[in-house]
């Protein structure tokens, strides 16, 4: 298996990440070198992204920057609440890490959820055709299914954030069924939906916004780097709720943390104003 920069970027924030789940004073050495290389991916990632007319990537780069400001700032005080987070990332590099370095695994990843969109559009009666094990086409349009199509990412990251707190295995049980049937069977049919309303061009509008030089591409920018992005982000959104409500401790963790950013940030912003002028007499 070949690995460009971007691939050497995830292995070596993988294997940061996960020294942080051994005791020891290396652990926030390791968490600044895992929270770097993530961001450095992100900017590697930005080339893409721009060709794919995708923003959402491209943005979340330029966000992480002040976000790893803050991040090393607390991790070399050893902030229990940046180390949570930092676990949180280390439970989902964990889980995510077998997929995206071991191809076989990845591979019947990616085969098992092929197999599963085939069927739903088999059931209502979609003409798609498999011309490769993970390419469906359908009038000339073809859709690859890659590893980032399975869903593994989302339900990856959700894990992370319940192992980010120490938790009963009730709780674990609950949040494992709340995360991993949800995302799964909401990507079956997001995949599903995006196959459909690209290879039928559903979306032909604005090609001067979300094309890309390829014929029809605009159906697809508008399905998968819009809809399906949104509506992910909604489910994530929704998903985390429910973690909540199912961890409690997890609610008052990620409040620690929203708070910890939210007030950095407002100090940063204060202090580059001007001092406001003193009152007349």
């Amino acid at each position: 298996m070949m690995y460009g920069m971007k691939e050497y970027l995830v292995l070596f924030s993988c294997i940061a990440f996960l020294a942080c789940l051994i005791p020891g004073r290396h652990r926030r050495y390791a968490a600044v070198a895992g929270w770097t290389g993530m961001v450095l991916f992100l900017f590697a990632e930005i080339p893409y992204y721009l060709s794919i007319n995708n923003m959402l990537y491209p943005v979340m780069a330029l966000l992480s920057v002040p976000f790893l400001a803050i991040t090393v700032k607390y991790l070399v005080r050893e902030d229990s609440r940046v180390m949570q987070l930092t676990r949180a990332a280390a439970v989902a590099f964990l889980i995510y890490a077998p997929f995206a370095f071991i191809p076989s695994l990845g591979d019947w990843l990616i085969s098992v959820v092929v197999g599963q969109v085939m069927w739903v559009l088999d059931l209502i009666g979609f003409q798609a055709i498999l011309v490769d094990w993970n390419i469906f086409t359908h009038d000339s349009y073809r859709v690859e299914i890659i590893l980032a199509c399975t869903g593994i990412q989302g339900i990856a990251i959700m894990l992370g954030v319940a192992g980010a707190v120490q938790t009963s295995l009730r709780q674990k049980l609950a949040a494992f069924i709340l995360v991993v049937p949800t995302i799964y069977l909401l990507n079956i049919l997001r995949n599903t939906a995006v196959i459909i309303a690209y290879t039928d061009q559903w979306f032909p509008y604005l090609p001067g916004i979300a094309g890309n030089g390829e014929i029809g591409y605009e159906s697809f920018f508008w399905a998968h780097n819009v809809f399906a992005e949104l509506l992910a982000l909604v489910l994530l959104i929704g998903i985390a709720y429910g973690l909540f409500r199912l961890i409690p401790e997890l609610g008052k963790f990620a409040n620690g943390i929203y708070l910890l950013y939210r007030d950095e940030v407002v100090r940063v912003i204060g202090r580059g104003k001007a001092p406001a002028a003193p009152p007349k007499g």
